[in-house]
């Protein structure tokens, strides 16, 4: 049972978090899901069944490119209809969809504060309410809305310091314990006749391996993964390969990304903060013959800190 216990017994940040990512482990759904951010909606079918350890996942979404995704695990698989290419690659399958939780073992409580809000009703299902409020302004609180049974989320809202919403996460219908088929979606992944399939590789490093440190940081936030992977042809160099760094760091709920790759002038052309969309804003520097773009659903001073204490070690 996830349910929210009252307020006078109202679990840690980390826990609360904990007990919804291990319940949602062990639903079966379909549903229709939304995001929202300004003027800009996105909506997706989706299928997850569970099986023990195995995650199934098949997400459809309903505008632009027709493509399938389904997840089995840490294996991804995009299929391109009309263009008959498969995308295939691995990821580490540190939450599930839609996920909160994104690493074990931080310190979250010291960042964040777990507040009660009034139980509601959403996509047919009675669900209880939390306020999760930042304590700094080096990170976005969130509003979410989770199925009292089970723990599934069924809305997420992302806000900025002053407590507007930036960005909105939704199920607008939802069947709980549907008849979903495993070996049905297995069945469905394993179909790639005629398909193109191109593999993305990544190999797991350290910065460290790579070259590259930390001069302080932004308080909370540890590192959760490096990969390099294959980026382009150096130019005069046959036969050689260059590759981009990507260094990843969490604080239980917001994640960023450092990418560094060898600067191109045809490419990179300027310097500073934007945001695409949402929640999601980038930052991006110039150090020496490097470029280095931070990229997460946090404010951009966080941003601008990561990207000013990344230094190169040899």
């Amino acid at each position: 049972m996830a349910a929210l216990p009252a307020a006078a017994q109202e679990p840690s940040v980390s826990a609360w978090l904990t007990r919804l990512h291990e319940a949602s482990k062990h639903r079966t759904y379909t549903g229709t899901f939304v995001v929202s951010a300004g003027t800009q909606m996105a909506s997706a079918k989706i299928w997850h069944v569970c099986e023990g350890e195995q995650q199934l996942e098949r997400i459809e979404p309903l505008s632009g490119t027709p493509r399938t995704t389904f997840r089995r695990n840490s294996e991804v698989l995009t299929l391109f209809p009309t263009a008959k290419v498969g995308i295939a690659e691995t990821r580490e399958a540190t939450s599930l969809f839609p996920g909160l939780l994104k690493s074990q073992g931080v310190a979250l409580d010291e960042f964040y504060l777990l507040k009660s809000m009034p139980p509601e009703r959403l996509a047919g299902v009675d669900t209880d309410v939390v306020f999760i409020q930042p304590k700094d302004n080096l990170r976005y609180g969130y509003r979410v809305w989770s199925e009292k049974k089970s723990g599934l989320v069924i809305q997420l809202q992302t806000l900025d310091v002053d407590g507007k919403t930036l960005e909105q996460s939704a199920f607008s219908e939802l069947q709980l314990d549907a008849p979903v088929s495993s070996s049905k979606l297995n069945q469905m992944m394993g179909q790639t006749d005629g398909y193109r399939i191109e593999r993305r590789t990544t190999e797991k490093t350290t910065a460290a391996a790579q070259g590259w440190a930390m001069a302080g940081g932004v308080p909370g936030f540890k590192a959760a993964g490096c990969y390099v992977r294959p980026v382009a042809l150096l130019a005069g160099a046959s036969g050689k390969t260059e590759s981009s760094m990507q260094w990843m760091f969490s604080d239980g709920l917001a994640t960023v990304s450092l990418f560094v790759e060898r600067f191109d002038p045809t490419r990179h052309l300027q310097v500073g903060a934007a945001e695409l969309g949402g929640a999601t804003r980038t930052q991006t520097r110039k150090l020496g013959t490097w470029w280095i773009t931070a990229v997460g659903e946090v404010p951009t001073n966080t941003l601008a800190v990561f990207a000013q204490s990344l230094e190169r070690k040899k």
